[in-house]
């Protein structure tokens, strides 16, 4: 297929903004599906798991292929429904490192949200092309100019509007379009597949005339010719001159084209559709893809092109109950068919892709190849993760992999029968594998597995399949904060290791400073900083990886209640060695012996996860609900008024938060709604740092 009418686009926004509505309604225009599924019937389309049904929430990323004519040509459509919730954000930040545009959905009642600024950062790493799309025009306080307003001052995005809606509310009928300068209003009677052109009501011609030269004002910085004619004759201007100029803009990533509608009401999506066609990029417009080759660590590019050696990144696992563990890929260049083999540059090793499937939801269509700019689904493998390059063997490339935050909560499970057990290490693994935010452990005090995750909600959903799809039952405990620990000052200290029981001993002798990390450090590969300065041989240069090892293993358990360490810093300075007793073995040990003898000297913090809280409320609510979060150690950060609501933003310990939904609800008679999601770790106070460390004491003790 000719790569110019290929489309790889993502839907994303806040909850309950219309994603899943939607993508729907993009089905059914497109003629892939014949009825429209709605999301509170549990009938829709990609959200197919029961979970997902049973909530109205969408929890994992669904892809799907759709085609659409648009202007004479074919166009072909790969979107991603991604989740609005914050503990699966996962699932929008691997979908967006493959995707080339995204649709990106506001509410026009509540505008700009908390995980509205968490995708739009994502997008912004990603460096991903956004269309604003602002839904539920028909709702009461439906506002498209203030939501224009709020994604230019909250998300820094340069919003320019390409639409202006004719009525509000129940009386959102239509929008002016600004590029051809007409009104158009959707016919009811066929679910909004068809509208007429009306003229543009009187009462709006002024605001019209303001805001299209806006619009001409913003496209011409792009275009010389438009500059001009701007300055000269604006009348001239043609669409087609528009539409290129907007098309320029939007692939550099300078001006998000905003528009609007009703998806639940059928109105604005096939404009909204017109427009991913016209202004979103293809694959050909990113020339080059760059990535190291693993042999040679010199940068390599791969061209959008069939003739170019085959180089795929695998973004989502999932398991199938029918075809096993299917892998989903974006192929970047090259032609992979079906029964050949790829090099995963992670492991070293061959895979043999078996099938390969178009994804349709949970449904697979079975086809021949896949080819550069296209996104599909692989079967067959052994050992593919999340984040792993796949390639040609003879032309190996790695390209940037996906970084994930860490898990801020977690629970102890364990199975209800003995016969579960088994069954447990399957489920946890697989789940595991699928979702990289995911955690599990064994606690080495207690013996207890402990899953960790982004939230209450994550980890119910984790519980919950496991029982529906592994069918293990299990017992949980009570949630718990997944503490980190810190140092805050520098020591040196010297660790002689001595061992003699017959025959050949052990020793080991180290000097060393340890101390917190550079502030420029890079922590994404490691959250150790080893700095050699030994010169003269004093330690053999063999010796010095296997002490380096000892300290990187040790910051798992930190001195003060066993939480990992968030990094430090060892300059190894001096040391001593025998030329009989002395192994790697023996400055392995001197290095973990050394971690627990120096760093309680390095004055170690306990620090816990901080959230970022957002509440709406009723005004006469407000005093309590502030009260509450007070109470909670939270920092009120700032408030604004939203209709006749108030929302309240603040800082709040992840371990005050336990249950807050429900005492929200009784403290606001279940008026107020809130969203929380992890902001960063801080200093836990003194008493609270206590109680988490005599806990840990007293549980270490009583095994």
């Amino acid at each position: 297929m000719d790569l110019r009418y290929t489309r790889n686009i993502g839907i994303a926004a806040h909850i309950d903004a219309g994603k899943t509505t939607t993508t729907e309604r993009i089905l059914y225009y497109t003629g892939v599906n014949h009825k429209i599924g709605e999301v509170h019937d549990g009938a829709a389309t990609m959200d197919w798991m029961a979970q997902e049904q049973e909530r109205g929430i969408t929890i994992t990323s669904a892809a799907t292929t759709c085609f659409w004519k648009y202007r004479d040509n074919q166009y072909k459509i790969n979107i991603i429904d991604t989740p609005g919730h914050v503990d699966f954000t996962v699932e929008v930040n691997r979908s967006l490192r493959v995707l080339d545009g995204l649709v990106f959905l506001f509410s026009a009642v509540d505008g700009v949200e908390p995980q509205s600024e968490t995708n739009w950062r994502l997008a912004d790493n990603y460096n991903v092309t956004r269309l604003g799309f602002v839904n539920k025009m028909d709702r009461q306080g439906a506002d498209f100019l203030n939501v224009v307003k709020q994604t230019r001052e909250i998300l820094g995005g340069n919003a320019v509007p390409l639409q202006l809606p004719i009525g509000a509310e129940e009386t959102f009928v239509g929008v002016v379009d600004l590029i051809n300068n007409r009104g158009m209003v959707w016919n009811e009677e066929d679910k909004g597949m068809t509208y007429k052109v009306v003229p543009i009501p009187e009462d709006m011609k002024e605001e019209v005339a303001e805001w299209r030269e806006k619009m001409l004002e913003a496209v011409s910085e792009f275009d010389d010719n438009i500059m001009q004619k701007f300055f000269d004759a604006p009348e001239t201007i043609t669409e087609r001159e528009v539409l290129d100029a907007l098309r320029k803009a939007c692939v550099a990533n300078k001006i998000v084209p905003m528009v609007c509608g009703s998806s639940f009401k059928n109105k604005g999506v096939q404009t909204m559709l017109d427009l991913v066609m016209e202004l979103m990029p293809c694959p050909l417009d990113k020339e080059v893809t760059k990535g190291i080759n693993p042999d040679t660590e010199q940068e390599v590019t791969r061209k959008p092109d069939v003739k170019d050696p085959f180089t795929a990144l695998a973004f989502k696992i999932a398991t199938d109950p029918f075809v096993g563990r299917l892998c989903f890929i974006r192929a970047y260049s090259g032609r992979l068919d079906a029964g050949s083999y790829v090099l995963n540059t992670r492991s070293g090793n061959k895979e043999r892709i078996s099938r390969i499937f178009q994804m349709h939801a949970n449904k697979q269509n079975p086809v021949e190849f896949l080819e550069a700019g296209d996104i599909g689904a692989v079967v067959g493998f052994k050992d593919i993760r999340t984040g792993d390059t796949l390639c040609e063997e003879k032309h190996p490339i790695v390209l940037e992999a996906m970084n994930f935050p860490e898990p801020v909560i977690g629970i102890a499970i364990e199975p209800k029968t003995q016969g579960d057990l088994d069954r447990l290490g399957v489920g946890l693994n697989k789940l595991a594998e699928e979702d990289p935010t995911f955690r599990v452990k064994t606690d080495e005090d207690s013996g207890q597995t402990i899953i960790s995750g982004m939230g209450e909600l994550h980890l119910e959903i984790i519980v919950d399949r496991l029982k529906r799809e592994f069918k293990v039952e299990v017992n949980q405990g009570a949630p718990q904060v997944a503490y980190k620990e810190s140092i805050t000052t520098s020591v040196e200290h010297r660790e002689v290791y001595k061992k003699q029981s017959g025959g050949r001993g052990k020793f080991a002798d180290i000097k060393f400073t340890v101390g917190p990390m550079d502030a420029d450090f890079d922590t994404t590969k490691t959250n150790l900083q080893f700095v050699n300065e030994i010169t003269g041989g004093n330690i053999p240069r063999e010796f010095i990886p296997a002490v380096e090892k000892g300290f990187k293993a040790s910051l798992n358990n930190g001195v003060l209640a066993g939480y990992p360490l968030v990094g430090m810093k060892v300059v190894l300075t001096d040391g001593s060695y025998h030329a009989v007793d002395s192994d790697a073995l023996s400055f392995e040990i001197a290095a973990k012996t050394a971690y627990r003898e120096a760093l309680p000297k390095c004055k170690p913090v306990l620090l816990e996860p901080i959230m970022k809280v957002e509440v709406l409320t009723p005004e006469q609510n407000m005093g309590d609900v502030v009260g509450d979060l007070n109470r909670r150690r939270g920092q009120i950060e700032g408030m604004d008024s939203k209709g006749n609501s108030q929302v309240i933003k603040a800082k709040v310990p992840l371990s005050e938060m336990f249950g807050y939904v429900t005492q929200l609800r009784t403290l606001t008679s279940g008026r107020a709604t809130s969203t929380m999601e992890f902001s960063h770790y801080n200093e836990a106070p003194n008493n609270v740092a206590q109680d988490v460390i005599s806990k840990a004491k007293g549980k270490a003790e009583k095994v």
